[in-house]
């Protein structure tokens, strides 16, 4: 809708039909929490596709990714609403709702051992963080549904797998490395590969045609660097998740990236010299 009207407003042709801007709604639908107010996403995707998208020139000139945008400002107008959690079992049973705080919530305040307290054990709380029973934004919970979705994608070759296992390892890695309480190496990655957004970013945020490179060694550089952010702010910074930060600071970096990984052009130098240009 936002996007028609702007159309409308500017007397331009609609882009409504492309599906980009459905797309961008679903994945904003997946970036927010299920409680939020409805006009939350609904100013936020105007944000997402008027002011990130159609005034940067519309599909293909936008510099950042418009749901991360979308959630973004959310967060910085909502922030209450944007990081207001209930248990997922109250609502699927029809008690009244308690709120609680997301697994890298209760990491970051209370630490690893509240954590898997919480969960009982630690196997356990893998398979819940997998299958979906925690707190956190649609696209956080079931880690299930998210990987089958990434294999239809790859399947379909609508991404590939350069960004998304770079993005992934290096948090993996660092997460093991640094992430642990008693020392280098003591880290848990499972539990951030499984927590948080990192596998909806890794997937189908950070794979965004437009807002990443299009050279396969720059998006590999792209991933690995994302991942080094991400963990860096859940590790370092204020906020609990970083993929979201990880990925936009990352969008600044794409047209430098692109030009300093530019695909070598086979035959153009004997084609000059052919011509006599030296």
């Amino acid at each position: 809708m936002s996007e028609w009207v702007y159309k409308k407003f500017v007397n331009a042709e609609s882009t409504v039909k492309d599906g980009s801007a459905f797309l961008t709604g679903l994945l904003i639908g997946l970036n927010f929490p299920a409680t939020v107010p409805f006009y939350v996403p609904v100013v936020s995707t105007f944000f997402a596709i008027v002011i990130t998208k159609q005034l940067f020139g519309g599909l293909g000139y936008n510099v950042f990714n418009p749901a991360l945008m979308a959630r973004a400002f959310a967060l910085i107008t909502w922030p209450r609403a944007m990081t207001t959690w209930i248990e997922p079992t109250a609502k699927f049973i029809g008690v009244d709702a308690n709120s609680t705080a997301t697994p890298l919530g209760i990491l970051k305040e209370e630490g690893l051992d509240k954590l898997i307290a919480v969960f009982g054990d630690t196997s356990h709380m893998y398979s819940q963080l997998f299958f979906g029973h925690r707190a956190g934004s649609l696209g956080e919970t079931s880690i299930l549904a998210l990987l089958i979705g990434a294999a239809i994608l790859i399947y379909k070759r609508y991404i590939t797998w350069h960004i998304p296992v770079s993005f992934l390892g290096t948090a993996a890695l660092l997460a093991w490395i640094f992430g642990g309480k008693v020392g280098m190496f003591t880290g848990d990655p499972c539990l951030h590969i499984l927590s948080g957004g990192l596998i909806l970013g890794a997937f189908f945020m950070a794979t965004d045609y437009v807002t990443v490179p299009s050279v396969k060694a720059g998006q590999i550089l792209f991933g690995v660097l994302c991942g080094a952010l991400t963990m860096l702010i859940r590790l370092k910074g204020g906020f609990p998740e970083g993929v979201m930060f990880a990925i936009l600071i990352m969008n600044c970096f794409t047209p430098i990236i692109d030009r300093n990984f530019k695909t070598k052009v086979f035959g153009a130098k004997k084609a000059n010299t052919a011509n006599g240009v030296k």
